[in-house]
């Protein structure tokens, strides 16, 4: 059964939006819509993009250019971290295998 949803009311540059949303979700809301604000803000104080359209679009493109730079670096951090465990699990086979024949 799905969560029920309410409206609550985030301010980004200056103009109220309503957004419906499971109780669950309004911090991630409230935080995410603080951070869009704060980029548009600075792309607006930058003072060369005029429009709200035009600075929500800039502000959305530096946004998915920093998720995806992240989301690439996490994946070679676990493509690294993935080798680094099948290298030490060779050492660790490699140990008890010439520990098993010393045994013998």
């Amino acid at each position: 059964m799905s969560e029920q949803t309410t409206a609550v009311q985030v301010k980004i540059l200056d103009k109220e939006y309503q957004v419906n949303c499971p109780p669950s979700d309004q911090e991630a809301l409230m935080k995410s819509a603080r951070y869009l604000d704060e980029n548009m803000r600075k792309i607006k104080g930058r003072g060369n993009i005029h429009g709200a359209e035009k600075i929500a679009v800039m502000a959305a493109l530096n946004i998915t250019h920093d998720m995806l730079r992240k989301n690439r670096l996490i994946n070679e951090t676990r493509q690294s971290t993935a080798q680094q465990v099948k290298d030490i699990e060779e050492k660790i086979d490699s140990v008890l295998t010439s520990s098993s024949q010393l045994e013998l």
